[in-house]
């Protein structure tokens, strides 16, 4: 559920200024305990920017920013907090979080950009298939990850986000999904080792082995439990090439069944990459038939399309990888076996032939068109749920085909994913049954239109949300935020006192994150 975060100040800004001096001492009591060898920034352009996020509905104004060196300062800055009566520390990657995640409420916000650097090593795991590993630091983008891995080693992590400019802290703290994870499961379900700052001020290395309850809190933790200073990623051997490919689909059943069929199959059997989502049948190019071809010189052609068709159409998204030594004809050979038993219109097949690295960054381009255009800065109201398969149909029926019938001015993501390649023992809390979807509705705000339609797309992720309730939706919200703890005890159901011991045990002060508005501080 979309939720406002109230903004709180402290009284005037002499107060925020005597806190912290530029020396990064405190006259509360908090300097003796906030010795770190990085940098501690109190006003000026570091503490507007900790105070926003990519949703640009929220502005929090944080005491200070903390740009530390390494783990210790990190560690510093939560002893800090521990030894005041009402101080939080927020860990902040890219600040890609819609609802104020990432912010601290009059407390400290450590920058999590100073420390991408520090770790970057490839090495692999003992054992007789040699697995390959990389240790990266939690405030790494992914994008560059990928670009080092692949032009270094020829290797490459194997499950993504679709958008690669977020840190690899920040998406193992909520799951980290895109169209690999029905066959290697998100980003947590990726990863054996991690380098973790509790909330009690401990700097812990842990794995399912070492540590292990502090491990599967913190993956999918919300960043209750402690932040990401490093990672160990698991890859795999890089493909040269990737094989993009958009089919249309009129009828909601067959496109579900296609795409429950895909990622249901074994590795040699699919696609190497499944996604799909709802556009408007109409000409609109910002949520209708242009979304679809994958070239300028692709034509969407609407006399394809039966006249019986409703308004909204159904798009499946898949790839193929292979090597730039396998033969045109090879490839597709290949494709044509897989696709030949989907069920989609004829003549409106999309595909072009992408290096990896640029199928893996395809929504650069996007960010680069939207900032272009004015609507990368301007809020983001955006909607994420996991849905159960029984549930789907009637999501469809309700959400696509009615409230959105006329599009969210952005995309509307829905694909299957598989239960069994999710780890029960992280924190994140998903649908019940073998097959769920996750439906993202990623809204974009034209620079006209700031104001009444912010207010009008929120009201209507709320009204989607309050009707999945009402009608007992089995659902979950991906990248939660709610107002208050009886929807976040009805969020995390029967792993709600799971998740209230791990807080106990690893931040039982409340330090950490307090922009989920989980639990409140404890002085």
């Amino acid at each position: 559920m979309i939720a406002y975060i109230e903004p709180y100040f402290l009284d005037n800004d002499a107060e925020a200024a005597s806190a912290v001096t530029a020396a990064g001492k405190s006259t509360d009591g908090v300097s003796e305990s906030l010795n770190i060898q990085g940098e501690i920034v109190c006003g000026g352009a570091a503490t507007d920017m900790a105070a926003r996020d990519f949703g640009g509905m929220n502005c929090v104004k944080p005491l200070a920013v903390v740009r530390p060196v390494g783990p210790e300062d990190i560690a510093g800055a939560v002893k800090a907090a521990l030894s005041s009566d009402k101080l939080t520390v927020a860990a902040r990657g890219n600040g890609h979080s819609i609802n104020g995640q990432a912010m601290a409420e009059g407390g400290l916000v450590v920058d999590m950009s100073t420390t991408a650097e520090n770790h970057f090593e490839v090495g692999y795991i003992s054992g007789g298939d040699a697995t390959a590993f990389v240790d990266v630091s939690g405030g790494a983008l992914w994008e560059n990850v990928l670009k080092r891995c692949v032009s270094e080693y020829g290797l490459a992590p194997r499950s993504w986000t679709d958008y690669l400019g977020l840190t690899v802290g920040g998406t193992l703290s909520n799951a980290g999904v895109s169209g690999q994870a029905f066959r290697y499961g998100p980003q947590t379900s990726n990863v054996t080792e991690l380098d973790v700052v509790t909330g009690n001020g401990d700097v812990v290395t842990c794995s399912e082995i070492e540590n292990s309850e502090l491990f599967f809190s913190v993956l999918g933790g919300l960043g209750q439990f402690g932040i990401i200073t490093r990672a160990r990623v698991l890859l795999q051997p890089a493909p040269d090439m990737v094989r993009w490919i958009r089919v249309v689909y009129t009828e909601f059943d067959e496109f579900t069944q296609d795409a429950e069929w895909l990622v249901s199959q074994k590795n040699e059997s699919s696609f190497d990459y499944v996604e799909g989502f709802v556009f408007v049948n109409s000409d609109d190019p910002v949520n209708g038939w242009p979304t679809v071809p994958l070239h300028p010189d692709h034509e969407f052609d609407p006399t394809r399309l039966p006249q019986s068709s409703g308004s909204v159409l159904y798009c499946l998204e898949l790839g193929l990888h292979y090597r730039d030594s396998d033969s045109n004809s090879t490839v597709d050979k290949r494709v044509e076996r897989l696709i030949g038993r989907l069920r989609f219109n004829e003549g409106l097949r999309f595909e072009v032939d992408l290096p990896y690295v640029d199928f893996l960054l395809r929504v650069k381009r996007s960010e680069e068109i939207a900032k272009e255009i004015g609507t990368w800065e301007t809020p983001h109201p955006w909607l994420n749920l996991f849905v159960s398969k029984r549930d789907i149909g009637d999501f469809n029926r309700t959400v696509f085909k009615e409230l959105l019938k006329n599009g969210v001015n952005g995309p509307m993501l829905v694909y299957p994913l598989l239960r069994s390649r999710w780890d029960d023992r992280t924190s994140v809390v998903i649908p019940e049954g073998e097959i769920f979807y996750i439906v993202a509705l990623l809204r974009f705000v034209p620079p006209c239109a700031i104001g009444s339609s912010v207010d009008k797309m929120v009201a209507q992720n709320q009204e989607i949300v309050h009707w999945c309730v009402k009608n007992g939706i089995d659902f979950k919200l991906y990248l939660p935020h709610y107002k208050s703890q009886e929807e976040w005890i009805r969020h995390f159901g029967n792993q709600w006192s799971r998740f209230v011991d791990r807080k106990s045990m690893f931040d039982p002060m409340a330090i950490l994150s307090p922009g989920q508005k989980i639990f409140n501080r404890s002085p």
